[in-house]
């Protein structure tokens, strides 16, 4: 069985990273503290993995007061959905490929040999 290429991006591919455009994804925009919990990592770790989401024009980062004081908001940019959109189906590609493996060894009895 050979496997296809896929295209997975790899600023989206570590875990907080795809945590993070999972949540923004599915909102207009997020605060920063919900998006820390979230992935569940520090503010230091957060800020990195924004930083390297925007700089890769993923993510579009603004601040804004709110209850007296500076908040960080994200929201995905276009590229930034298209780009995750392609990762997930990158993810399901692969899913769907071992699945499809694992029936084959399971009806057959037999390992499949890469190649």
């Amino acid at each position: 069985m050979s496997v296809p290429r896929l295209a997975f991006d790899p600023v989206i591919h570590p875990p907080a990273r795809l945590q993070i455009m999972a949540v923004l994804a599915a909102v207009q925009d997020a605060e920063f503290a919900m998006l820390r919990e979230t992935a569940d990592v520090s503010d230091s770790v957060l800020s990195k993995h924004l930083s390297a989401l925007s700089e890769a024009g993923y993510v579009r980062l603004r601040k804004a007061v709110q209850d007296g004081r500076q908040r960080t908001w994200a929201s995905l940019t276009r590229p930034g959905r298209a780009a995750f959109r392609g990762h997930v189906a990158a993810l399901q590609a692969l899913a769907s490929a071992a699945d499809i493996a694992e029936h084959d060894v399971q009806t057959t009895g037999l390992a499949v040999s890469p190649g």
